[in-house]
């Protein structure tokens, strides 16, 4: 059966489970139909399903469809609910993927997006994961600061920013033109539970690390994270265990305050709480001690420093966007401030705000 449907998603899929078929896409060839499209070719695939490039009949316009596997119609549904919110804000102001409906094709979810180029990471791949110039990296944070401005407006958490879900518009027509995409994450704030385990580990919020309240704040830190990536040329945290970043943080930013480690539900996976002369402190465990407490083996790792960005403003904002403290961590609206857009910002705001952004806009940007 073939159902076409953009509205009162969770309702439908709730009603709808019972629906049975074998399909999935080794079953659906190029020239199949999906609702009122055909499927042209697969883009790609992820945990939750595949994408597709398939052309809408009637406007033959191309969009990108996501297939989602039948065992994951709980994430379809949670995704849909999340896209649903996000239409309330204009998609293309706040550089987020545009929402065009969902449907329903033998119960597998498929969600209707518009077209986009190709992921930052394809892009970086392409050129060897070689570092970003420094007026690359400010035209494309001023449009994440700008689509984490839209997501604070409707209360709302990506939880998954990272490289692969951040996709070039038209590379060609539009150098540097981006939107956020793949909220299967997504939460409203006031949903959030403390404690919750998520993030891949290599942008996990300190925040999630340490069992902290949760709340928009931790996309800012993951923004920060692929940014300083951008510059560096590499993840610039070790990736193999969480105390390595939290160790990593510490000889960045020192110790934090004692009051946000006795907040942190896991802060004591990481340090130990020291009396002296009858006032309790935190301590970061030594790789000793952490050894004891986990039974792996503690890496050593080459520490980088902001001090190696050498680039006096960037270095500014990033500590400001990477502050181990959420409640010190500078807002969207505050970076979109910073001194370090002060020489583009009138073209940054053209190329962020307008739903259609010329190549002349684009390039003046990449030139300036």
């Amino acid at each position: 059966s073939l159902l076409c449907n953009s509205s009162d998603a969770s309702t439908y899929l709730r009603t709808n489970r019972s629906i049975t078929s074998s399909f999935y896409t080794s079953e659906l060839p190029s020239g199949s139909k999906l609702c009122h499209y055909y499927v042209e070719k697969f883009l790609g695939e992820g945990t939750y399903g595949k994408v597709a490039k398939c052309l809408e009949m009637s406007t033959q316009k191309h969009v990108a469809i996501k297939i989602v596997k039948k065992d994951f119609e709980d994430a379809g549904e949670d995704e849909i609910k999340a896209l649903i919110e996000l239409s309330k804000i204009d998609a293309d102001k706040y550089n987020l993927v545009k929402f065009v409906e969902w449907f329903h094709h033998n119960n597998h979810v498929c969600i209707v997006f518009d077209m986009l180029d190709q992921s930052l990471y394809d892009y970086l791949e392409k050129r060897g994961f070689r570092p970003l110039s420094l007026r690359t990296i400010r035209c494309l944070a001023w449009q994440l600061l700008v689509a984490l401005s839209g997501l604070k407006k409707i209360n709302m958490v990506h939880f998954d920013i990272k490289p692969d879900n951040i996709m070039l518009v038209d590379q060609n027509a539009e150098p540097l033109r981006l939107k956020l995409i793949d909220f299967g994450l997504a939460e409203k704030v006031e949903d959030l539970e403390m404690g919750i385990r998520i993030q891949n580990i290599c942008f996990r919020a300190p925040e999630v690390m340490l069992g902290l309240p949760l709340d928009e704040r931790l996309d800012m830190w993951t923004v920060g994270y692929v940014l300083g990536m951008l510059y560096a040329g590499f993840y610039f945290y070790p990736q193999d265990s969480e105390y390595n970043i939290i160790r990593a943080l510490v000889k960045m930013y020192g110790m934090p305050d004692n009051e946000l480690l006795e907040e942190g539900m896991y802060t004591d996976r990481f340090f130990t709480r020291t009396e002296e002369n009858s006032t309790f402190n935190w301590k970061l465990d030594t790789p000793e001690q952490q050894f004891e407490k986990t039974g792996q083996k503690v890496d050593d790792f080459d520490f980088w420093s902001f001090d190696e960005l050498k680039v006096e403003e960037f270095m500014d904002l990033l500590k400001r966007m990477l502050e181990v403290d959420p409640n010190k961590r500078i807002s969207p609206d505050e970076a979109l401030q910073h001194p370090l857009f002060k020489i583009i910002n009138d073209v940054c705001i053209k190329l962020a705000s307008s739903a259609v952004a010329s190549s002349t806009v684009a390039s003046s940007v990449v030139a300036s």
